[in-house]
């Protein structure tokens, strides 16, 4: 897909790779672009960069969900694209089950059930007209795992899977379906970490470089997006041998934790 004259909306667009995405698009002359942010100063302040739209939009609430893509598609047109792209890291107290139920809870609706929200609403409206693009930002964390984090590495796994659901189910229908799957980004998530910690294995990605990947995957139509293309690698060495595989993150992992 060319991006030029599309109506987008960005999750998560007030900061880090949001924030990126929308730079990006509003380089490639995109004809108007929602950022959505549950912090409304940072979307406005993003939107203004571009001449954009800020909705403030909690992505855990479907209500508010539903809201935003009602809103756009009345005041601003059909929406061409959406990305799904606002998550949430949440690391294990202690051992790999420690994390709350809460916090579970919390990461399970922002990191999995807001793909959910954002498709149910838009797939029937995009189905009408023919098509349209979900961009959905998971994490090399949902094809490999996240040491420290079972909740995210679980979440993660399970937003690729619902991507691929949408892609087998409606992929002949004219909705396109991308899933971003990068390690270690500089955003909020990893402000504080040293050079990304168990995630930067490959380096730290700028936003700007996230976006780039990700404008040439969608110009592509390519489903799995890999801004580190290091990670197709560690892919296939995971399905080839995972025992090996196991041990192998096991090493890693005891260079982080003590």
């Amino acid at each position: 897909m060319e991006l030029k004259d599309k109506i987008i909306v960005v999750t998560g667009g007030g900061s880090g790779i949001g924030a990126g995405l929308c730079r990006r698009f509003a380089q490639e002359g995109a004809k108007a672009i929602v950022v959505a942010d549950i912090v409304e100063a940072d979307a406005q302040r993003v939107a203004e960069e571009m001449g954009g739209i800020a909705k403030a939009v909690d992505v855990s609430d479907e209500a508010q969900v539903k809201k935003l893509i009602e809103e756009v598609e009345a005041e601003v047109g059909p929406i061409d694209v959406f990305c799904s792209n606002a998550g949430i890291l949440v690391l294990d107290p202690s051992h790999a089950a420690s994390s709350s139920n809460e916090d579970w809870d919390r990461i399970w609706q922002i990191n999995v059930m807001a793909h959910v929200y954002a498709a149910r609403h838009l797939i029937p409206l995009m189905l009408e007209r023919g098509g349209g693009y979900l961009v959905n930002t998971a994490s090399a964390a949902g094809l490999l795992s996240q040491i420290g984090s079972s909740p995210y590495s679980v979440t993660k796994h399970a937003a690729v899977g619902f991507a691929e659901s949408l892609s087998i189910a409606h992929g002949d229908q004219g909705i396109r379906v991308s899933v971003v799957c990068p390690q270690a980004v500089r955003s909020k998530m990893t402000a504080g970490s040293e050079g990304g910690g168990v995630a930067g294995g490959d380096g730290m990605l700028e936003p700007a470089d996230l976006a780039e990947t990700t404008v040439q995957g969608m110009r592509e139509e390519r489903f799995l997006i890999l801004p580190h293309p290091q990670v197709e690698e560690y892919m296939k060495r995971k399905t080839s041998d995972y025992d090996r595989w196991l041990k192998g993150m096991r090493r890693w992992r005891d260079q982080f934790v003590k």
